[in-house]
């Protein structure tokens, strides 16, 4: 058969994984790469592309100013989650900077990417481009009550701070709505477990439907 006349592999199957702020998300993408599955994180990548000598801090800098690095020269991230939670026009700048950076990592690491499938995180996928590059959307889900729980005890925010994160995202409705799978994840883990245990199951079936003439 000539080069010509090869069929070129399927892609593998990419499930979107997307969930509000403390919803759960990184403890449902840590329970699929336990089954081998691998997991490419815009959480992880947002925060590789703002290492010291990327381009995206320098043009933070520019932005931002001194006043959201700390001495080391490192982006001090707290100051400038309290900075963008607080004003949307800032939120929306440093949104211009990182989002087509993370976006082009993102597809990288998938297209580098082996496994019968693979998840790709998406803390705000449903605003996102990235919608386009996946094949299915899961949202981990929990009320806001649980949330906001969550959300003081990992960051230590205060609670006007938690709800004015929280407004900054899409509603719970609107992440339901784009949903093709659903992890409800208020109770315990190994709930969640088994309910990730399932859809992996089903992934599998897919993505072996993906490659079968």
């Amino acid at each position: 058969m000539s080069s010509d006349e090869r069929i070129a592999a399927p892609a593998p199957l990419r499930i979107g994984l997307t969930g509000g702020i403390a919803s759960g998300k990184s403890t449902v993408a840590d329970m699929f790469a336990a089954h081998g599955i691998p997991i490419i994180d815009t959480d992880v990548i947002a925060r590789q592309v703002v290492t010291p000598g990327q381009p995206a801090l320098d043009e933070i800098r520019r932005f931002f100013g001194d006043a959201v690095f700390d001495e080391d020269g490192s982006l001090d991230r707290a100051a400038m989650r309290k900075l963008i939670f607080a004003d949307s026009g800032r939120r929306r700048q440093l949104e211009s900077i990182l989002h087509p950076r993370i976006q082009q990592e993102t597809i990288r690491q998938a297209d580098a990417a082996n496994g019968d499938y693979q998840v790709i995180v998406v803390p705000l996928l449903t605003e996102s481009r990235l919608r386009d590059a996946v094949d299915r959307i899961l949202v981990v889900d929990c009320d806001q009550k649980t949330q906001i729980q969550r959300l003081l005890a990992r960051d230590a925010e205060s609670e006007p701070q938690a709800r004015r994160i929280l407004a900054t995202q899409a509603s719970r409705d609107e992440r339901l709505a784009i949903a093709d799978d659903v992890i409800n994840n208020d109770a315990d883990l190994a709930s969640t477990r088994s309910q990730v245990d399932k859809l992996h199951q089903a992934y599998l079936a897919l993505a072996q439907g993906l490659r079968s003439p």
